[in-house]
Order: structure tokens, then sequence, then C-alpha cells
């Protein structure tokens, strides 16, 4: 494998510390100069000998980075819980007694929440023990800000049935969610659309958004889809067979 430009900087990084570490360990090991000098001749003749040994130490970094990044993620988790999982907002699907909780991060206009959305409800229907929170995060601009609140209100308004099914319109509308365009898509679901256009100003609809974003701010979400597993922050787009992998992964654990 041809390592990428980053891992290659940094391989070049632990080359130079090493080739560099007698001179800071002079008083420990008494080298005279000529000695730190052809040692660090000796090391560099290794290294261009054996470039691999530097790959190698990258790939132990990039573990040992990823397991305290998971780690720090999993502390992250245990203290916002409350937020994630009981907010008393955020629309909730699949089986309420699961015993693994997913939640997602989601914007309406972002392609990948798009491309996941039908393997997500395929992933929690074919499960039947998932336990599934949508956290309503508009990132991508004013269209994707009037989705989401459009979506809230309809909450608000009509309950979590049709939250659902406007959540489900949203993420396939192709055309921009023009005040008219949402205004149709009420009245597809069979919704008083004055009600909820007038909703969407409503304080609670904007409390809402304030808190899942200070939530992701927390959590330095910064992208969508994001998804929380159990324990796990999941970043991005992941196919259904390695979602179900995460998914047993976190049975396993428990």
């Amino acid at each position: 494998m041809i390592p990428t430009f980053p891992r290659l900087a940094a391989a070049l990084c632990i080359a130079t510390a090493v080739s560099m570490a007698p001179a800071h360990a002079q008083d420990a090991t008494g080298l005279d100069a000529a000695e730190r000098d052809a040692l660090r001749a000796e090391i560099r003749a290794y290294l261009l000998e054996n470039p691999e040994v530097l790959l190698e130490a990258m790939d132990i970094l990039e573990q040992r980075q990823a397991m305290a990044q998971s780690e720090a993620d999993q502390q992250l988790l245990a203290d916002l819980a409350p937020a994630i999982l009981e907010d008393g907002r955020s629309w909730e699907g699949g089986n309420p007694e699961g015993d693994v909780t997913l939640v997602e991060f989601i914007d309406y206009r972002c392609g990948y929440c798009r491309k996941a959305h039908d393997e997500i409800a395929e992933l929690v229907e074919l499960d039947g023990d998932i336990r599934f929170i949508v956290k309503e995060f508009p990132i991508l601009g004013q269209d994707s800000l009037l989705s989401s609140r459009f979506a809230i209100a309809t909450r608000l308004e009509a309950g979590n049935d049709a939250y659902k099914r406007a959540h489900d319109a949203l993420i396939k509308m192709r055309g921009e969610p023009t005040e008219e365009a949402l205004r149709n898509l009420a009245g597809m679901l069979g919704l008083d659309a004055d009600a909820v256009m007038t909703r969407m100003d409503d304080p609670e609809v904007v409390a809402e958004l304030r808190a899942n974003r200070d939530l992701a701010e927390q959590l330095s979400i910064q992208g969508t889809p994001t998804f929380i597993v159990g324990d796990e922050l999941v970043r991005g787009y992941v196919p259904l067979a390695q979602m179900q992998e995460i998914v047993l992964s976190q049975r396993d654990e428990s």
C-alpha cells in the first residue's frame, strides 16, 4: 500500500525524531559528538534499508490514536446520555425497548443521509430490537433549515406518525423546499398546511434545533450523517452490512 501524504509526513517526523533522540539524551548516554553522529548515521542507514519500519510505526500510532479517540467518545457519550437519549423531543422509532439504541444526526439535503435512509430503515426493521432516534441537524444552508423546521413543526402540530411521513418525504424531495413546495407537501400528507407553516416559527422549533446544535458541538459532530450506536460514535455514511456488524458488536459488549 502506498502511504498517503499525511502518513508519509508523519513517518518522516518519526524518523527525524528517532535520529535526533541521542542528542537529547546526551547526559544519559554520555555520547560525545562523534558518537552521536555515528549513531544517527547508523539509524538513518537502517531506516533507508528498511522503510517498512516507518509504516509499521505509523500503523501502531494510528491504532493507539483510534483507541484513545474511542475511549474519549465513550466517556463523552456517557456524560451526555440524558441529552442524547432522553431529551423528550426527538422522534423515536423502532423498538422502544430495544437492547441497542441508534441515534442519527441528519440533514435532509445531505446526499449521504439520503443514501443511508433506506438502509437504516431496513436495519431497524430487520433487526427488530433497535431503538431509533432522529436528531434534526440542518447544517447545509437555508434549504436544510427550512426542511428541519417543517419536520419539527409537523411533529408538534400533528404528532409522531405525521412527522415520520414528513421525514420520509423530505429526505427524498428533489426540488427546493420553497413555501409553495412545503405547503403542497403538507397537503399531500393530509396536514393543515396553514397550521404547520405557522408552527415553523414557533420558539419550540427554534429551541429544539439550538439544543441539537449545542449537543453536536459538544460531541464534535461537524457533518452528517453521524450515528451513535450504543457507546460508539460513527461519523459518516456506513453501508448496511457494516452497520449490522457495529450493532452486533454492541450486543457482544453488553
